[in-house]
C-alpha cells in the first residue's frame, strides 16, 4: 500500500514539475504574433483555397500584415472582406469580384471523341495518355478535376459531359483553372460585360476544327471584321476583346458561325 501511495506521490511531482517547466519554457521561446494577423484571418473566408496566392489564409494574413501581400487579395472573399482587411490595416482598399468561365462548349453532343478511354479517370490521367477524351485536343476531357479541387462546391459536372459553374458560390479562386489540364478557365472580373470567346483551340486546321466540334472557333474572323468598335482581334487563333471599347453591342456574336461567342453578362448569371 505504502508503494502505490509513494507512486503517486511521484508522479505527481513528476507531473507537476514538467508542467511548470512547459510554461516556462512557452514564455521563454514564445514567438510575439502581430495582433493584426489574427484579427485579418478572422475576417477571411477560411477556405485555404491558394487563390490569394499563399498556402493558406493564415500565410496569407501574416504577408499582408508584413506589406508582401495586397490587402485585397483574397480572390475568395472579394470586396466585402477587402473593406475589412483595409479597415484593420487603416487603409482604404477597394476589390472587384471574381469568376471562372470555361472556356470550351464541346459537350459530347457537338464534340467528336476520340473512342474508349479505359485508363485513370481523371482529365490529368486522360490528357498524359491520350492528350484527352476528344478528337479536339483541346477540349475538355469531361472527368471532372475541376469539380474534385473546387473548395467552394461551385462546379458539377452537366449531364453533357462538361462541368457547370454555380455562380452563386463561384468566388474565381482559380482552383478549377490550376487542375485543368487542358487550361480552359479564365479568371475574369465578375461584373465584366461583353463578348467572349467559349473556345480554347489554338489550331489553325480549320477542316479539323469543323469536323471535331461543331462549335470550335475555324478562325474565320468575321467577328473581328464585324465589330463596330473594332475591339476584337485573333490572338493565337482565339478572339480576343478590348473590353474598354466593347458596348455588348453582339454584333461579332451574329457573325459567328458557329456560336463561338456569348457575352459575359449571359454566361455569369448571378453578378
Amino acid at each position: 500500500m505504502k508503494i502505490i501511495f509513494f507512486t503517486i506521490l511521484v508522479s505527481l511531482g513528476v507531473a507537476f514539475i514538467l508542467g511548470l517547466l512547459l510554461g516556462l519554457f512557452k514564455k521563454i521561446f514564445a514567438v510575439k504574433v502581430d495582433p493584426k494577423v489574427q484579427a485579418i484571418q478572422d475576417v477571411l473566408s477560411g477556405g485555404n483555397c491558394g487563390g490569394c496566392g499563399y498556402a493558406g489564409c493564415a500565410a496569407f494574413a501574416a504577408a499582408v500584415v508584413k506589406g508582401e501581400a495586397p490587402a485585397n487579395g483574397c480572390i475568395a472573399g472579394g470586396p466585402t472582406v477587402a473593406a475589412k482587411v483595409g479597415e484593420i490595416l487603416g487603409v482604404s482598399v477597394s476589390a472587384q469580384k471574381k469568376v471562372a468561365v470555361l472556356a470550351c462548349k464541346g459537350t459530347t453532343q457537338c464534340a467528336l471523341s476520340r473512342g474508349t478511354y479505359n485508363g485513370i479517370k481523371t482529365c490529368a490521367a486522360a490528357n498524359l495518355t491520350a492528350n484527352g477524351t476528344k478528337m479536339c485536343a483541346f477540349g475538355c476531357a469531361g472527368y471532372g478535376d475541376c469539380v474534385e479541387n473546387c473548395p467552394f462546391d461551385a462546379l458539377h459536372m452537366g449531364p453533357d459531359g462538361i462541368p457547370v459553374i454555380d455562380y452563386s458560390k463561384c468566388v474565381g479562386c482559380g482552383k478549377c483553372a490550376r487542375a485543368c489540364p487542358k487550361k480552359l478557365f479564365v479568371i475574369i472580373d465578375g461584373n465584366r460585360k461583353g463578348s467572349i470567346a467559349l473556345c480554347s483551340n489554338h489550331s489553325d486546321n480549320k477542316a479539323a476544327i469543323k469536323k471535331n466540334c461543331s462549335v470550335g472557333c475555324i478562325k474565320c474572323g468575321l467577328c473581328v471584321r464585324k465589330c463596330p468598335e473594332k475591339c476584337m482581334e485573333l490572338i493565337n487563333g482565339i478572339p480576343a476583346v478590348d473590353y474598354t471599347k466593347c458596348t455588348s453591342c453582339g454584333e461579332c456574336i451574329k457573325a459567328c458561325p458557329d456560336k463561338v461567342l456569348d457575352l459575359v453578362q449571359n454566361v455569369v448569371k448571378v453578378r
